[in-house]
């Protein structure tokens, strides 16, 4: 983006008159284009990846999708600035990482300032630490019930039972779940501390299995064994691997 090319925002936020705040706001600063608006999450997701906007202005609390949920699945993708109206969530977080947020109800000068941040974080091509964030910033509400996965501007949500295992594939992890294939750019790390560890075991360094997707264990050479999965799939297990299995077992 140069300095003549304006500054392509989306609005995201449940409430048409906080989104109405954000743009009349918008509007008034010089080389900002509002070029999308949004009332829920799945928008927001099929937005970004229809218009490619530059910056995107991002409610936390919505129904469907929360913010810190259209996060997850934009990583990297897009700059955000926060906007809500609940402080009860990890602010500190933000200010940690550098990611911008507005509280509301903002000032025209707070949004300003927060505009002419992005600016300067585009201008470096800083790149937002979103696994980072989400682990401070998000309410913590034990493992998840759920996982969700970006396809295009699909959004996939598979419930956690749907899931038989998950497998590290490179820079992404792979959900295997209802005979399909799920890839999703996230740490196996990540996926493992999101998980009920009561369901869910590491196997192998690249392998976390639902337990309950098991048939058997089986030694398949010295030190070496294989878990044969229900369907007749078979996963490698690792010494550390099977001792975490047989807690669970």
């Amino acid at each position: 983006m140069t300095e003549e090319q304006p500054l392509r925002v989306v609005i995201v936020d449940d409430e048409p008159l906080a989104r109405g705040v954000v743009r009349e706001f918008a509007t008034r600063q010089p080389g900002v284009e509002v070029v999308g608006e949004c009332a829920n999450g799945f928008e927001a997701v099929k937005a970004v990846s229809e218009l490619h906007p530059d910056l995107l202005f991002l409610d936390v609390q919505m129904p469907k999708l929360n913010g810190f949920e259209v996060l997850e699945l934009l990583g990297r993708s897009v700059p955000v600035i926060f906007t809500t109206a609940y402080d009860k969530y990890a602010l500190r977080a933000f200010d940690v990482h550098a990611i911008d947020y507005l509280m509301k109800p903002f000032s025209e000068e707070r949004f300003a300032e927060a505009l002419t941040r992005a600016r300067a974080r585009l201008a470096a091509r800083e790149e937002m630490p979103v696994e980072d964030l989400l682990s401070e910033a998000r309410p913590r509400t034990g493992p998840v019930e759920r996982v969700l996965i970006r396809d295009g501007s699909q959004v996939h949500v598979i419930p956690v039972d749907r899931i038989d295992y998950v497998e590290a594939q490179d820079d992404y992890v792979c959900f295997k779940a209802d005979a399909r294939d799920y890839l999703k750019d996230q740490t196996m790390g990540a996926v493992e501390a999101s998980l009920d560890p009561a369901r869910f075991v590491r196997i192998h360094r690249s392998y976390l299995l639902n337990i309950e997707r098991i048939a058997r264990v089986e030694l398949y050479a010295k030190d070496s064994r294989v878990a044969i999965l229900r369907d007749g799939r078979r996963l490698p297990v690792s010494r550390a691997g099977y001792a975490r299995l047989v807690k669970l077992l």
